[in-house]
């Protein structure tokens, strides 16, 4: 076995230690998964050993499967009869399950020391030992199950042990929204049967396994056993399993297969036995790995991202460098809190404004940042302070003396944004790369005011800072690799995700939200119900709706964007219909968004209090009076989709993004994009592009230009391609 080693003690207790060589995580992979059954197998058959504890080698247990394995060869057994094909899928998902099913019955104890983060396949293979160990003097050491965030449900048991061990209620966070445990609260739950220090996991396990050598034997596995909790039709476990459909229902609109598929599992498993529990749960594995939904995601949101974060577009020619200072000009919301997320990576800022009261304010923003974290227990007062420390608040330009890289801050207006480069371009070193955190003024433009195009980009963040976790890198006409790949270090050491973008005002991101907010004023305009259209799109697998999410950016910016575009483009500006709405909402009303508690809808001042929509809206439907009959939730929710992808693609035909990966993940991280559809083109590709370009004509001929398709996609429709057929994903060219 070249995954695990195995050390037997005097006491017969085998020590297996499981570390994957040349690999920084264990993952269980097909390579691990063949020594796996050979581990259990010599545990089984092999006398000198009366007990096991199993531990890992590595700072963290085990990451679970590897996904970029998950259903691999499926291509070949498509070419198989569907039953057979079905069968030999159902096989290969079933095997962990009956591995870790012998383990459990193998007669011996086994012991879990779970000395770091034990995450899907990894937290399976602990519930399958008899006993678990967890340190308390470790908070990185959790268990969980992540699976139904990528589209996947736990193929290991999870969904038949865990409600065995703590109940349906207290597995239902864990299954169905990834929540995860650390030492203390697992034991508390009853999944850890004893904390202890670090340093003494392993004396501790061994001591778990000798007390009782005889009585290796699994709760469920009893004669005794009961649901904990009430089964399905037990008087107190009815009322759980009553709840839980309508309640997914609610939360998930029945978009996602997988949560559903889980509920099934545990609802159909809890009244059979663990062994048939766990056929049950390998079959709907298997039927979800057959679902777009599940392939979609797994790829967009697990490996593609992953694969951007390790800095997946860097260019070739150039190595990683590490940024350790930098400069952010403009210390509002926004300078503020790339200056948090900057300090939280350990990177010394200097903090600028146009006086030091800016400047303070925006540095008491980081510090009470860090001190929410404090008081919530996430984070070390010592810790805390030393982050807060790193960051210089000043009007000083000479303290960009030594930094890497400048990143501007200030609000859309490209006079100021001139004077700022230059001023800073006057002390910055030559190697110094210059950003700006623009979020629709195109950077070739704004590069006219420096002397060096070449090491002047664009790095555009979502807000709020702290929690959006894309960030858009702006190529202007003339920037070149360097400036690139320093940007790419820089967004990846701050742990965001970046995406590399092509220039053009309002970038990529941008451009589709003005789409998906036009289209919901669109149909406002046209009178639909403000109530149909924010719930529709919900159910469309958005997370806000559009009028809410104009409330977010808020209306006053809108405006300000629409004039400075306007002032930028002159005859060539073209004004949306819808323009009218939100210049009425700023100028005559005041209704700026949720900034000053007033846009398309009201925010209570009492903290708790949910916003209502502002019973005015109807004066900006025709004759100010609502449809009478009003349009389909469907017909809905492909206005809302149709509209985003059609720019998205669009986007791809102007060269904006060139790789589909960026496309998606930019798609779900930077707006929120239908998760479960995979982004943007992975909804085309699935919808299928002949199909898709079929209904947008049908749109644009019910309801305007906003849905003509670009030729690129009507191209792609007569061929019968996919984006991700057509267009590779770009080369990973530099290794991290």
């Amino acid at each position: 076995m070249k995954n695990f080693t195995l050390e037997i003690d005097g006491d017969g207790i085998a020590l297996v230690t499981f570390d994957s060589p040349g690999k920084s995580m264990n993952v269980i992979s097909a390579d691990v998964m063949d020594d796996f059954v050979e581990l259990t197998e010599k545990v089984k058959t092999d006398d000198a050993i009366k007990g096991v504890v199993l531990t890992s080698g590595k700072s963290a247990f085990c990451a679970g499967a590897d996904l970029s394995e998950l259903g691999g060869g499926s291509s070949d057994m498509a070419k198989l009869p569907e039953d057979e094909m079905k069968a030999k899928l159902f096989e290969q998902c079933y095997r962990l399950n009956k591995t870790l099913r012998e383990l459990e019955t193998c007669g011996k104890p086994i012991a879990a020391a779970i000395n770091g983060l034990a995450l899907g396949g990894g937290f399976e293979i602990t519930m399958a030992c008899h006993y678990r160990v967890m340190p308390n003097d470790n908070p990185k050491a959790k268990v969980g199950l992540p699976e139904a965030m990528v589209g996947v449900l736990p193929g290991g048991g999870g969904t038949q042990r865990l409600p065995r061990l703590v109940g349906v209620m207290n597995a239902a966070p864990v299954l169905l929204q990834g929540k995860q445990h650390d030492g203390p609260s697992a034991q508390a739950l009853g999944i850890a049967h004893a904390t202890v220090p670090m340093a003494e996991l392993v004396s501790k396990a061994k001591e778990l396994v000798k007390e009782d050598p005889m009585n290796a034997t699994q709760p469920w596995d009893g004669d005794k056993f009961k649901f904990p909790g009430g089964g399905p039709y037990h008087p107190a476990g009815a009322q759980v399993f009553g709840a839980a459909s309508p309640m997914l229902r609610k939360n998930t609109y029945g978009n996602y297969p997988a949560q559903r598929y889980i509920l099934s599992c545990v609802y159909e498993g809890a009244q059979v036995s663990i062994d048939q529990g766990l056929r049950i749960e390998s079959r709907y594995f298997t039927k979800l790995l057959l679902r777009p939904e599940s392939r979609n995601m797994i790829r967009s949101i697990f490996l593609s991202k992953q694969a951007l974060e390790k800095g997946g577009r860097r260019p070739a020619g150039q190595e990683k460098a590490d940024v350790k200072k930098v400069a952010i000009i403009g210390a509002g919301f926004m300078g503020a809190g790339i200056a948090t997320v900057t300090a939280q990576a350990g990177i010394e800022v200097v903090l600028i404004d146009a006086n030091q009261e800016g400047a303070d304010k925006g540095k008491k923003h980081v510090t009470d940042h860090f001190a929410k974290g404090v008081k919530r227990g996430k984070l070390s007062q010592e810790k805390a302070d030393k982050m807060g420390a790193l960051v210089t608040a000043t009007t000083d330009y000479t303290l960009l003396s030594d930094v890497d890289l400048v990143i501007e801050a200030v609000f859309e207006n490209s006079e100021l944004k001139a004077k700022i480069t230059q001023m800073s371009e006057e002390v910055i070193p030559e190697n110094a790369v210059f950003a700006s955190n623009t979020s629709s003024i195109p950077i070739t433009d704004l590069a006219k005011a420096s002397k060096r195009e070449d090491q002047f980009i664009g790095i555009h963040f979502f807000s709020p800072v702290e929690k959006m976790m894309l960030v858009e890198i702006i190529m202007g006409d003339n920037t070149g690799d360097y400036a690139l790949s320093r940007a790419i270090d820089y967004v990846t050491k701050i742990k965001k995700t970046p995406i590399v973008v092509s220039d053009t005002r309002g970038f990529y991101a941008n451009r589709c939200v003005m789409r998906f907010i036009g289209e919901g004023m669109n149909m406002l305009a046209e009178g639909v119900s403000p109530v149909l259209i924010e719930n529709a799109t919900k159910m469309a697998g958005m997370p806000v709706g559009p009028l809410s999410l104009q409330d977010e950016v808020a209306l006053d910016l809108g405006v300000k964007l629409i004039k400075q575009t306007k002032s930028d483009l002159g005859e060539n500006y073209k004004p949306s219909p819808t323009e009218p709405i939100l210049f009425k909402m700023v100028e005559e009303y005041e209704r700026f968004g949720r900034k000053n508690s007033k846009g398309f809808y009201d925010y209570p001042a009492e903290k708790g209090q949910p916003k209502r929509l502002w019973p005015e809206l109807e004066q900006f439907a025709p004759g100010g009076k609502y449809l009478e009959d009003q349009p389909s939730t469907d017909e809905i929710k492909d206005r809302i989709l149709f509209t985003q992808a059609i720019e998205a693609a669009r986007c791809m035909e102007e060269e904006i993004v060139i790789d589909p990966r960026e496309a998606d993940v930019g798609s779900i991280l930077g707006w929120g994009f239908a998760p479960y559809t995979g982004g943007a083109l992975s909804y085309i590709d699935t919808y299928g592009a002949a199909a898709f370009v079929k209904r947008a004509d049908e749109l644009k001929a019910a309801y305007g230009d906003q849905f003509e398709v670009p030729a690129l996609l009507r191209e792609m429709a007569e061929k019968g391609e996919t984006f991700y057929g057509r267009f590779a994903p770009a080369e990973a060219v530099a290794a991290e």
